[in-house]
């Protein structure tokens, strides 16, 4: 049996207040640490990916590679963790963008996460797992033409990461 995963539950102020199994965090919608990689190659291109059927925002492009961050885990580790583990992708450059919390019901699940996120650089090709269905690379002016045409095409959480960061995609 594999033991439970488990996440530090943080305040507003990403202050730590105690350890919680990533189970119960969702049930309660308690507010834990999560990373973001918006991976970027060296043509400026944004790499998205579909996330697979029974997960959430399934079939529509999200970035790449995200997840909780371990209980007692470093933001940067969790970072390096998600990337390999997503994308097969080990030794790129990156850059902390900003964190914003993002607290929402999905799939059955009270996500309440305080997303880090953060800029990834790699020309490395994607070695993408079960998580994912397919991977598309978006120039700026693809991406920003697609959002505004077709928005539902892309998942909740990006959304709300674009607004934050990276409006200039709007």
């Amino acid at each position: 049996m594999q033991d439970e995963e488990l996440v530090d539950i943080v305040d507003e102020n990403m202050n730590f207040l105690k350890i919680a199994p990533k189970k119960d965090a969702h049930i309660e919608g308690l507010l834990h640490k999560a990373v973001i990689a918006n991976v970027i190659d060296s043509q400026g291109r944004y790499l998205l990916t579909k996330p697979s059927k029974g997960r959430q925002d399934a079939s529509q492009y999200v970035f790449p590679a995200g997840g909780h961050v371990s209980a007692g885990e470093g933001e940067d580790d969790a970072l390096k963790r998600e990337v390999f583990e997503e994308l097969g992708l080990k030794d790129f450059k990156f850059e902390f963008v900003g964190r914003a919390i993002f607290n929402r019901e999905v799939i059955g699940r009270k996500e309440n996460h305080f997303f880090n996120l953060y800029k990834v650089f790699s020309d490395q090709e994607p070695n993408i797992g079960h998580e994912h269905e397919d991977y598309k690379y978006f120039s700026e002016t693809e991406l920003r033409k697609e959002l505004k045409e077709n928005p539902e095409n892309f998942g909740g959480a990006f959304h709300f990461v674009v607004n934050n960061f990276f409006p200039n995609l709007l």
